[in-house]
């Protein structure tokens, strides 16, 4: 199987040519994708441009006469996305690597994150120091800091580069073996957490272990939560604990742990087994102190340390949160169960603590109450979420809906060992 190698070579002919060579000399066969748009490449890839955009339901002529340089680059990403794709579901992807600037890196992260996760992914890009999630998203995708433009080959480049391909192949050469493979077969449950309902969590996990199934813990900062609505909707996942929702609070309020207006969704369309509550929706979360917006000026804040701030949601956000809980959950298509904690949502919204406030837990639950629709087993449990009983509670009802719906368990692994 041939390693993918995608760039523009009309502006990164030279490198993208190094890069080949290396990979050639490593063992490894390669495929050359072209995106470029503007001008001619140095030389002929495995795959055209004309090829690229075809794949994308244009022409490379078409987006030269128009002339635009956002639109082509959107094209060429789903064009490259679409082709590498396509080879991967017929088994022919061994590994891909791309290089370029903030356009090449677009391109390149778009084929990366519809991978699955057993495909190594290297990015080598002038945008890796800052900002890289709009990139990443929520898959296993590399991102290597080019440190100097990766326009000519120099001393510097040549060994940012080399590291990146020496990063694929040590990859490629580490993959587990079919024997590791064949050990790792009991169902997967999602779960999510966040450092106040960490206790909660961990109880859980060791129950839901000792039935037998395999538990995989998101942390709950936004990637978290989109890399597990991801894998859900990969259906790689038999039973969702979603403990910890409290990145619904950033995306509504406006903190930083968003994980977008997707979440919560993937187990609903998928309908399979989930138990949700209401971890850390307390808060919502900023970075330091003088990074709050002015407009919160005179809200309830407790420092978490000197770079994370976290922020008391009002009554009248809780009772929107648990609205759009309540909706969300209406909308399974499997089993659902709604459990609410009611003498604390985190470790720091119980009676003596910073963020303890009774009224506004109430106002959560009356929100839940407006909008669960019959097909939500929704309960109030006098505990508060890091009590161990209410992890017991938790565990044990999600095993129960896997026990009654076994044919919920996917089959695809898609890319998981």
């Amino acid at each position: 199987m041939p390693v993918y190698l995608i760039g523009t070579l009309d502006t990164k002919g030279r490198e993208i040519q190094w890069v080949r060579q290396r990979l050639l000399e490593s063992g490894h066969t390669c495929q050359v994708v072209d995106s470029s748009v503007v001008g001619e490449p140095l030389f002929t890839a495995d795959i055209i441009a004309e090829q690229v955009f075809a794949a994308a339901g244009t022409s490379l002529t078409d987006m030269r006469a128009i002339g635009d340089r956002g639109g082509a680059i959107t094209a060429a990403a789903e064009g490259v996305r679409t082709l590498v794709l396509a080879a991967a579901q017929q088994g022919l992807v061994e590994g891909v690597i791309a290089l370029g600037g903030s356009a090449g890196t677009t391109i390149g992260t778009a084929a990366m994150r519809g991978l699955p996760l057993d495909i190594p992914k290297v990015m080598v890009s002038t945008m890796a120091s800052g900002q890289t999630r709009p990139y990443v998203g929520g898959r296993n995708i590399l991102m290597l800091n080019s440190v100097v433009d990766i326009a000519g080959l120099n001393r510097i480049s040549r060994t940012v580069l080399g590291q990146a391909v020496d990063a694929l192949v040590g990859m490629l050469s580490g993959r587990p073996s079919a024997d590791n493979e064949a050990t790792n077969d009991r169902p997967l449950i999602a779960a999510t957490m966040f450092g106040v309902t960490t206790a909660c969590v961990l109880h859980a996990q060791s129950i839901l272990e000792s039935a037998g199934y395999e538990v995989l813990v998101f942390h709950a900062t936004g990637n978290g939560g989109e890399a597990m609505e991801g894998l859900i909707r990969d259906g790689v996942i038999a039973g969702v604990l979603d403990i910890t929702t409290t990145e619904l609070a950033d995306e509504l309020v406006g903190g930083v742990l968003s994980a977008g207006p997707d979440r919560l969704t993937a187990a609903a369309e998928m309908g399979i087994p989930q138990v949700i509550s209401v971890g850390a929706l307390d808060m919502v979360n900023f970075g330091a102190k003088d990074t709050v917006p002015e407009k919160f000026k005179d809200r309830n804040f407790y420092e978490h340390n000197a770079t994370v701030t976290l922020m008391r949601t009002s009554m009248d956000e809780c009772q929107a949160l648990g609205e759009e809980i309540g909706r969300k959950a209406s909308l399974s298509s499997g089993p659902v169960s709604v459990l609410f904690p009611s003498l604390g949502v985190s470790a720091i919204d119980v009676d003596g603590q910073p963020f303890g406030n009774w009224a506004f837990r109430m106002a959560l639950w009356a929100g839940l109450q407006t909008t669960c629709q019959k097909n939500v087993d929704l309960q109030l449990l006098q505990l508060a979420i890091n009590d161990e009983a209410f992890a017991t509670a938790a565990a044990n009802r999600l095993l129960q809906m896997l026990e009654a719906y076994p044919t919920s368990f996917p089959l695809s692994n898609n890319g998981l060992p």
